[in-house]
Formats: structure tokens, C-alpha cells, sequence
């Protein structure tokens, strides 16, 4: 089961996200964090989320990795695995700030995700509900982030939206344009 779950900030995305790992049946549990502690409010953020972990009813196997998601997904590809990566745009600005290869990298991870037996909960912003920014990198940010969200909600089979610590089902199985169907 993959599930991308898309809000805004202080949605209650990451949340959302653990309380549905807790719900899974599951015999371990893997956080992928992607967030790197640039600043002092930043290190409260990445603390406040290690506490709110601690204080979950089951037990998270913390991997960091700013960059590399494909390798821990590879690495634990068992369907009795549960795999919550938080967040897909941390993720990306990392790739864009480190001037990688952003088609190459959404590439890798859509072919892992195809592949996986894991539960995966992918955790991510939606940034296209504002203005259109003024600079040129957060220009490409939000049509990167739009393009990546889009991606992953095409092979997705859960897509959630959370807005106030509420969840909307924007879809519960397969792919659906104008009442059909479509496959990937």
C-alpha cells in the first residue's frame, strides 16, 4: 500500500501520517526523515517531531536521509514493513539546493515505489494553492514539488489531503479521470 499525504504547513500531515503506520498491522516501523537542521528553529522542529515519536504507541526506526530515500526503501521492502517518509519537499529542496538531478532522483524513487512490498506513507507539502513566487528557485520549487506530488499521486493508492488536522479521501483505489479508470 503506498499512500501520499498532502497538506499544507501545520496541517497535521505528519501526524495523520504516523497515527495511519499505528493502524497497520505491522512488524517494524521505518521513519525516513529528510530534514537536515540548518538553523535553531529548524533543530526545535526535527526535536519536536523525535518527541512526538517517542510519545507513539509503537516503536519508529529512525533513518535520516536528506538526500538517499531509495536505499532505505530498497533496504526495507517486506509487505510486514511499514515506511513513513517525511517529507517529500524537504526532500526535494535538498535535491535542488544540492544541484542534482531532480528528474533523475523522482525517477528513481517513482521506479522504487513501484517495486516495493511495503507499506509506504509518503508526507508532503502542497505549496500550488498560493501566488506564483517572485524568484526564479522558488519558481522551480513549486512547479517541482507540483510535478513530484502529481507523480507519486498517480501510482499512489491512497491520496489524502489534510487541512486543520482533517483528513479529505482525494482517492481510495486506482486512477481516476471523468469517472474512468486508467492504470499506469
Amino acid at each position: 500500500m503506498i499512500e501520499l499525504v498532502l497538506g499544507g504547513a501545520r496541517s497535521g500531515k505528519s501526524h495523520y501520517a504516523e497515527a495511519t503506520a499505528a493502524s497497520l498491522d505491522c512488524s517494524y516501523y521505518y521513519y525516513i526523515a529528510t530534514a537536515e537542521a540548518q538553523d535553531a528553529e529548524m533543530a526545535r522542529r526535527i526535536a519536536q517531531h523525535q518527541q512526538d515519536r517517542l510519545n507513539a504507541k509503537i516503536d519508529w526506526q529512525l533513518i535520516e536521509a536528506p538526500q538517499d530515500i531509495c536505499t532505505p526503501l530498497a533496504q526495507f521492502n517486506q509487505p510486514q514493513q511499514c515506511i513513513v517518509i517525511d517529507c517529500l519537499t524537504l526532500w526535494l529542496t535538498n535535491l535542488l539546493l544540492a544541484g542534482a538531478d531532480i528528474n533523475a532522483s523522482k525517477q528513481a524513487l517513482i521506479d522504487q515505489l513501484r517495486m516495493t512490498q511495503a507499506n509506504v506513507i509518503l508526507v508532503s507539502n502542497e505549496v500550488g494553492l498560493g501566488i506564483v513566487p517572485l524568484g526564479e528557485l522558488s519558481r522551480r520549487f513549486v512547479d517541482e514539488a507540483g510535478w513530484l506530488n502529481q507523480a507519486i499521486a498517480a501510482i499512489a493508492d491512497k491520496v489524502t489531503f489534510i487541512a486543520a488536522g482533517l483528513p479529505l479521501r482525494m482517492k481510495a483505489d486506482g486512477l481516476y479521470f471523468n469517472g474512468t479508470r486508467h492504470h499506469l
